[in-house]
């Protein structure tokens, strides 16, 4: 990769570090998307002995990647992603790919066609982990930061993508315990 290459690449990649999620962090600021795909990949690289015959290599990598488009769009809380959202966020990485050599750029094609398609195990578990880590993250912030639907959304949020693994299953039901005791121990009075 050519020097000014790599720069370039790696100044649009900055802004994943600017651009903020919805959630919000234990120290009461919002998370960046940088830091959400960090600690997804996190997340892979420690369960890689729950998955033996996972390539965990390609997960970490699918962490990384897979919210670069929101470099260019910024994010959009899955609550409020419309089909018009999802389509311009692809084009955003289609753009930002196309900027990469030939080598890099269609590796990096393959694998989103492998996450959009969900089939692989390294999909599975990269979109199963995608969305335990945003539940993750909203029970370590402040509950005064839930919106009143995060509250049935902290029970439900990914169960479709956590059903192909019993591992999975059963750290998402334990996620899913310790939102239950954070809402009933700290839900802001209403009235």
């Amino acid at each position: 990769m050519e020097y000014r290459e790599l720069l370039d690449f790696l100044a649009i990649a900055e802004k994943l570090k600017c651009n903020t999620r919805h959630s919000w962090t234990s120290s009461g600021r919002h998370e960046s998307v940088a830091e959400h795909s960090w600690r997804l990949a996190l997340m892979a690289y420690l369960l890689k002995d729950e998955f033996p015959g996972t390539d965990i290599s390609k997960v970490i990598v699918m962490g990384l990647f897979h919210d670069m488009g929101e470099a260019v769009t910024g994010d959009i809380p899955a609550f409020e992603k419309t089909q018009s959202d999802v389509a311009t966020e692809d084009d955003a990485v289609e753009g930002l790919l196309s900027k990469l050599p030939a080598g890099q750029r269609e590796e990096l094609q393959t694998l989103f066609a492998e996450m959009k398609a969900l089939e692989t195990e390294e999909a599975k578990l990269y979109k199963a982990l995608d969305k335990l880590e945003a539940v993750i993250q909203h029970n370590e912030a402040d509950v005064s930061t839930w919106l009143p639907l995060e509250y049935e959304l902290q029970m439900t949020y990914g169960t479709e993508e956590c059903a192909f693994s019993d591992y999975i299953k059963g750290l998402r039901d334990t996620v899913r315990e310790d939102s239950r005791i954070k809402a009933e121990r700290e839900k802001p009075d209403r009235n």
